[in-house]
């Protein structure tokens, strides 16, 4: 049984949090939302989202991939120690480390980045590019064990990577 960690933080863009949690629970894999505390957790369009654990990078072994969620809610991943580590610690042992629109920003933050094809909302390329990253622009984008895409609308198209991803390890 695969497990997946979600990452929650205020103001995270609704859809891109909600989409991935209900389409990783009917894929039939173990969810578990996390957050630097546990708790609610208001969405950018006004949604309450609930975390159940805290965010605990000894817990990498346990999941196979993580999601990560845009809005404004990557930048305040970005300032949490432990959810960095978290990222960082998932991409080194080899598991799916995802991120959409503004998400990718923990991706630079967690150091990940440097060499790598990414994409993400246009707003960020600078970001991106200044990391060390290639920006492609591209809706959805794969690089090794790192998946991008850029908004809501690229997300049929990425958890459909995403799931076959999952199928295969």
């Amino acid at each position: 049984m695969k497990k997946i960690a979600i990452l929650l933080e205020d103001l995270v863009e609704d859809v891109e949090f909600i989409y991935p949690l209900y389409r990783f629970m009917e894929e039939g894999y173990i969810v578990d939302v996390l957050a630097p505390r546990t708790g609610e957790f208001l969405g950018k369009k006004g949604m309450t989202f609930h975390a159940s654990k805290r965010v605990d990078p000894e817990m990498v072994d346990y999941y196979d991939a993580v999601f990560i969620p845009g809005g404004y809610a990557p930048d305040r991943f970005r300032r949490d120690k432990e959810t960095i580590e978290f990222i960082r610690s998932m991409y080194k042992k080899g598991k799916i480390v995802a991120a959409i629109c503004h998400g990718p920003w923990a991706l630079i933050s967690a150091k990940i980045v440097k060499g790598k094809r990414i994409t993400a909302f246009f707003s960020i390329r600078d970001d991106i590019e200044n990391a060390g990253a290639i920006y492609t622009g591209k809706p959805v984008e794969v690089d090794g064990n790192i998946v991008t895409a850029t908004d809501p609308k690229a997300m049929p198209e990425m958890m459909k990577i995403l799931t076959a991803m999952l199928r295969e390890r």
